[in-house]
């Protein structure tokens, strides 16, 4: 059980000076942390993303996977962290020098040499072409019930410690076909919450086949992309998608749910996988 005295990792206290009906009282505030971390793929530098310091293992194999680093995470054969004076390093070293990036150009062609803020899929990116990536066709996945939807969402709220000691970082989950969560993972950044879940997938042999994916943000088209090359075939998001988002989730064979609540959501693409839904 946690005491709540004891934050939770990936979050810090901080003084603050609070107004309120004209008067100023100093107390402290609950916020959530956000370093640098810099990923180097078999020695290369390749990004730097702002993240939450947890869960750094996931993230860096979910990472590889979506940004086309590995085709397969047994591909990575050592993961290590390096706490350093400005944030954190992580080397993923791989078997092999690593697929070429999906529209056929080398590794080397497609590092990103500046940072990734937060809240940013596409920072650090260099070149125009490099932004959208289609991914292939997702496999035909599971049925899902709107029921199973809705307990994963009524599920999700009590898993979110950091968001709910600080009120300010986002969740990605993975839910069996039933709705049941298995594993959920918070960060700062949306993009780094779903990397590190599909790190937990892979590290745990999770199908993603068996299941479906939920995200507290909006569904972007990156958002999209990744779920897409980790093999996800249902994506649940509580905000909107972008009118991208959707074209690639269809294009990609992937179901798109956004706007989720209890009893209601949108289905912008591929609704028969949805039970109740007649198509």
């Amino acid at each position: 059980m946690r005491h709540e005295h004891i934050p939770p990792a990936g979050s810090a206290s901080r003084t603050v000076t609070r107004y309120e009906r004209g008067r100023a009282v100093e107390d402290k505030d609950r916020l959530a942390e956000e370093i640098p971390v810099a990923i180097h793929v078999n020695g290369a530098p390749f990004a730097v993303m702002m993240a939450s310091p947890v869960d750094l293992e996931d993230f860096a194999r979910g990472f590889a996977l979506t940004e086309n680093r590995v085709g397969d995470v047994r591909e990575i054969d050592s993961i290590e962290i390096h706490e350093v004076l400005e944030g954190i390093t992580i080397d993923v070293r791989t078997m092999g020098a690593g697929l070429p990036a999906m529209d056929g150009d080398p590794p080397s062609h497609k590092e990103r040499n500046i940072p990734g803020r937060s809240g940013c899929g596409i920072c650090g990116t260099r070149e125009l072409e490099d932004v959208i990536r289609r991914p292939r066709p997702v496999a035909a996945g599971t049925n899902v019930s709107p029921d199973a939807i809705e307990r994963a969402l009524e599920a999700l709220r009590a898993e979110q410690p950091i968001n709910a000691y600080t009120g300010s970082v986002h969740a990605a989950a993975w839910a069996r076909a039933d709705g049941s969560l298995v594993v959920v993972r918070e960060d700062v950044g949306r993009h780094n919450a779903l990397d590190k879940l599909v790190g937990a997938m892979t590290r745990r042999g999770l199908d993603p086949r068996e299941g479906f994916a939920v995200i507290t943000s909006r569904a972007s088209y990156e958002m999209v992309t990744k779920a897409a090359v980790a093999g996800i075939t249902v994506l649940v998001a509580i905000s909107a998608p972008t009118a991208l988002a959707v074209s690639l989730a269809a294009d990609c064979g992937l179901t798109l749910v956004g706007f989720a609540r209890t009893s209601r959501f949108n289905v912008y693409s591929r609704p028969e996988r949805i039970k109740a839904i007649d198509v």
